[in-house]
């Protein structure tokens, strides 16, 4: 229980954070408890998680002291994120909350208002939001937050990110990666300050860090490169002072490895030691979520509720108005320091635009369609090359080991890897202060980048593609951060989440069936429209077109999924800009007719584009009369109905792409069933018949893996003579034939083990 009437300041402060979250979890009336407690005070639904708010209010505290005393311009990344209520009510005492939303002023009203307000409808979350001042990492999602707290430090040598981290999130994969953070951390970084919150216990059982002595301790975080600090504040009457020297170790510590805090608490500290029918609370994980949850049924245990609460003496913290004591009012510090009110904490104000280059100089020259060759990654890599050099602070590119891997090592004559060890054996492009981080660990790159985005800089995360998929429940969060971010009148947006896909499924068949999966495409179309974006760029200047449109971006995800090997090339730099900006279009020159067609060809990707026009010229030798249209799609959501995605096409300009009733044979990057859903709501979708990635592959060459999906231009040419109108006897025939083709090319290939020159060779002519 809270303890006697000689508290100092500080533990009256924390006295009244703890009385707060308590009342947030539980109360929705007589919050000052003026008057008995009752069951109509109650919420019905008691949302919230007890157990760390003690601590986290402890840590806030002694924090609010460190600023005081050095000035130290700090942000907070909170990875238990469902202690929530511990940082509502020091964001209220600090006056932060009533600055964003003067209804939560520091008086009764205000303070009813916000205790009423958490986990009700209308209201808070039961978790940090981006609703909230100061928060850039909605914690729960378990496992990202000193991730985020790096990315936020990056290239801001003035700032501290203090990181608390709850040991249950510290045995995820994520957290165990980003021990190692410091060693992608530059001289021209801010810090960070790691504060295991080791409480013990998790939802219903101990943690591994709990069952570690200190000594285990000491040794694991020395090992990660760390210097450790254990502060022990269970059981003791005076938690601040322990925690206060450690604090001020840490921040005056500016050589060898930096420090970090492994704070020892008890769960739910200030609970009753058990419930009314014996079950332990106090110091176990009973204490986790809302202790004393059948209150409102159980006259028992609602009289131990009222006793725990009145434990804090709220009459003694705030006067007749509700009004927070004086001496309370002067632990935070000073307004422009509050940990609430940290401008990297709505990083959209502190934003500037990249100074993109123009594409023209980067572009390739295409006289012809399909006469050039050229890789689109590496003629993207020059270009970024040249962001770099022009914004050497605010452009970071995280890369899981494979930027030379996706045709993309120009960057590295504008920058190293940033590394900041020494590293005995041979290495290249490696240096202190990079602009790159190649590191195997998606989730680190995902973490990071978030954070440098929402403190207001930018960057670029290129991935293969079939791996990307390691960062899915990030993504997820992050979207709905987004979300939520641009319904806050008060948070400027930040630059846009680019992804840059490479090394795709189709081209993979050197690695084989893992290595061969599109399905992030499928996790970004379940996202709000106001946030997603998928290009699929075909050709180089596609690409320099697209990633020009992302880089200056806001608010966005972007998902651009482009092939890095060498091909040819469709568009010239006009071209390309005028179809990038319309987002699909039809190409006349691939087509053989300029009216009605029988059939439309359409594709989306690099290899789907050259099968759909290898299709194309197939029947134009082998069915002549039959007149074809070819569409190529950049921007997959283009297809959506206009009142659906902000990016769809008019329903005019679909029309002029597919017509009305025309048959649509579809060769698609992804699975099939992503196109079916971006068509949904446009009339006659019946017509249009997808192919694309079946789930089938092995190590095999590229024809024969485009043959077990069918998606080879035969599979094409023969699906378009077949559904032709007018073509039902006819196309059967000349469709078996097309087939016939392609079995007698893939036995060539298994006999060979290549494709033959007729594939590897073929050219696009008119």
């Amino acid at each position: 229980m809270p303890g006697g009437t000689e508290d100092g300041t500080l533990r009256r402060y924390r006295r009244a954070c703890d009385y707060l979250a308590a009342a947030m979890i539980h109360l929705k009336d007589n919050v000052l408890l003026r008057e008995p407690l009752r069951p109509e005070h109650l919420k019905p639904r008691p949302l919230g998680h007890w157990g760390t708010c003690p601590g986290l209010t402890l840590v806030y505290a002694g924090l609010n002291r460190l600023v005081s005393e050095t000035g130290q311009r700090t942000l907070l990344v909170t990875g238990p994120g469902h202690g929530a209520p511990a940082i509502h009510a020091n964001l209220w005492l600090e006056g932060t909350h009533a600055e964003y939303d003067p209804r939560l002023s520091l008086d009764e009203r205000g303070l009813a208002d916000l205790v009423t307000r958490f986990s009700w409808p209308g209201g808070f979350p039961s978790h940090l939001s981006p609703e909230v001042p100061g928060v850039i990492h909605e914690g729960g999602e378990l496992g990202y937050a000193l991730a985020t707290a790096f990315g936020a430090a990056f290239d801001d040598p003035g700032l501290l990110v203090a990181c608390v981290i709850g040991d249950g999130e510290a045995e995820t994969g994520p957290t165990a990666a980003a021990w190692h953070s410091p060693k992608f951390s530059g001289p021209d970084d801010g810090r960070v300050l790691p504060i295991l919150h080791l409480n013990g216990y998790k939802i219903a059982s101990p943690t591994i860090y709990e069952a570690m002595s200190d000594d285990e301790l000491v040794a694991y975080f020395t090992g990660c490169g760390w210097h450790p600090t254990i502060v022990d504040v269970r059981g003791t009457d005076d938690p601040d002072t322990p925690l206060a020297e450690a604090l001020a170790r840490a921040h005056e510590h500016d050589t060898g490895h930096p420090p970090m805090i492994v704070l020892r608490n008890t769960k739910g500290a200030g609970l009753p030691p058990a419930t009314p029918d014996g079950t332990p609370l106090e110091g176990t994980f009973h204490a986790h979520q809302v202790p004393l949850s059948g209150a409102a049924d159980d006259p028992r245990e609602l009289a131990e509720l009222e006793r725990w609460l009145r434990s804090y003496r709220p009459e003694e913290l705030f006067d007749e108005n509700g009004v927070p004591a004086a001496d309370i009012l002067t632990v935070p510090p000073a307004p422009e320091l509050r940990l609430g009110r940290v401008p990297q904490a709505n990083g959209g104000l502190l934003r500037r635009d990249l100074p993109l280059p123009e594409v023209a100089k980067y572009s390739v020259a295409v006289d012809e369609p399909g006469a050039t060759d050229a890789g689109a990654t590496e003629v993207l890599a020059e270009w970024l090359a040249e962001i770099v050099r022009r914004a050497p602070s605010t452009f970071r590119v995280v890369c899981p080991d494979e930027l030379e891997s996706n045709k993309l090592g120009a960057l590295l004559e504008a920058t190293p890897r940033q590394f900041d060890r020494e590293v005995s054996g041979y290495t290249e492009h490696l240096g202190p202060r990079g602009r790159v981080h190649e590191v195997l660990s998606e989730h680190l790159c995902q973490g990071w980048l978030q954070g440098y985005l929402l403190t207001g800089r930018h960057g670029l995360f290129p991935c293969y593609e079939a791996f990307v998929s390691i960062v899915d429940s990030m993504v997820n969060q992050y979207a709905k951060f987004l979300k939520m971010s641009g319904e806050v009148d008060w948070r400027a947006p930040v630059a846009s989440l680019n992804y840059l896909l490479t090394s795709d499924g189709w081209r993979q068949e050197h690695n084989g069936y893992s290595h061969q999966g599109p399905g992030f495409i499928n996790q970004m179309l379940t996202k709000k429209a106001t946030t997603s974006r998928i290009y699929l760029p075909p050709d180089a200047n596609t690409l320099l077109e697209t990633m020009h449109r992302c880089l200056g971006s806001t608010g966005l995800i972007n998902v651009v999924v482009a092939g890095k090997q060498s091909g040819p090339q469709w568009l010239s730099p006009d071209e390309a800009r005028a179809h990038c900006r319309a987002g699909a279009g039809v190409w006349p020159w691939a087509g053989n007719t300029e009216d009605a067609a029988d059939v439309v060809l359409a594709c989306a990707g690099t290899t789907p584009t050259v099968e759909t026009l290898a299709a194309a010229r197939l029947l134009r030798e082998t069915a002549p009369e039959l007149r074809v249209r070819v569409v190529n799609v950049v921007d997959l959501l283009s297809l959506c109905p206009p009142g659906r995605h902000p990016n769809g096409m008019s329903d005019e300009a679909f029309g002029d792409c597919f017509g009305d009733g025309t048959p649509v044979v579809f060769a698609f990057h992804g699975y099939p069933s992503a196109v079916h859903e971006v068509l949904h709501g446009r009339p006659r979708t019946d017509r249009f018949h997808v192919h694309g990635y079946l789930e089938e592959g092995t190590t095999t060459t590229p024809f024969d893996l485009l043959a077990s999906n069918r998606m080879t231009r035969h599979d094409l040419a023969a699906d378009a003579v077949r559904r032709a109108a007018g073509w039902a006897s006819a196309g059967g025939d000349l469709a078996r034939e097309l087939l016939r083709r392609r079995d007698s090319i893939l036995r060539q290939s298994y006999q060979d083990g290549e494709d033959p020159a007729e594939i590897t060779g073929w050219r696009w002519h008119p």
